[in-house]
């Protein structure tokens, strides 16, 4: 008897600032099924979320408002949400970046209570280039990267409320989150792009689409 091993039908939200075509090859080739969509009711029949983001907090967030409602309730159903790079930042409280900038307090979805904040003065921005990965807690996210590299691409990093919201650090003259939690599991993100992260990163994109299966 022959049996069909089940793929994860995931949705990768397109809000205008992603980097959709590298992020739906990657969960492509880490087995899933995926959907573009710019349309919230498609959150509903998918196994998981990806939240993906290229560009400045305050735009991410003006341009995902009509899904902001639709991924918080998806966040508390116990969706799986995966954020990339901007989109991980997006699921903080707030973020310093938009009042550096002159455009005032943006909130973000809140869904792992927290602020992005910027590199210290002194530091190169943006931090651009590779990095190792130190796991801090177990999660399903996380399996089997410690010690690899991914690359980074970012001038602000998260600033969890907790330290329990903190899966995996990376250092750049400081430790700071690579890979963040909310406290039910099933929201996390990476302040690296694993589309662009080889190995490493489809390791990252096969634990996403397996948490989703699994769920």
């Amino acid at each position: 008897m022959s049996t069909t091993q089940r793929t994860a039908e995931v949705v990768l939200v397109d809000y205008g600032l992603g980097n959709l075509r590298s992020a739906t090859r990657g969960l492509e080739r880490a087995g899933a099924e995926v959907t573009l969509t710019d349309d919230p009711a498609d959150f509903d029949a998918a196994d998981g979320i990806v939240l993906p983001g290229v560009g400045a907090f305050s735009e991410g967030m003006d341009n995902a408002g009509p899904f902001r409602e639709p991924l918080v309730e998806a966040a508390a159903d116990g969706k799986p949400l995966f954020g990339i790079c901007l989109g991980m930042q997006m699921l903080l409280t707030s973020s310093e970046e938009a009042e550096h900038v002159g455009q005032g307090d943006v909130k973000g979805l809140d869904l792992i209570p927290g602020r992005n904040v910027r590199f210290d003065e002194g530091q190169k921005v943006p931090h651009m280039g590779w990095n190792e990965l130190s796991v801090q807690r177990e999660h399903p996210i996380s399996d089997g990267i410690d010690g690899e590299y991914a690359y980074f691409v970012h001038s602000y990093y998260a600033a969890p409320d907790s330290d329990d919201a903190v899966v995996a650090t990376t250092d750049y003259d400081i430790d700071f989150p690579a890979i963040v939690v909310n406290e039910a599991g099933n929201v996390f993100g990476t302040q690296f792009h694993p589309e662009k992260s080889g190995e490493t990163g489809l390791r990252i994109l096969r634990n996403f689409v397996e948490y989703c299966i699994e769920r």
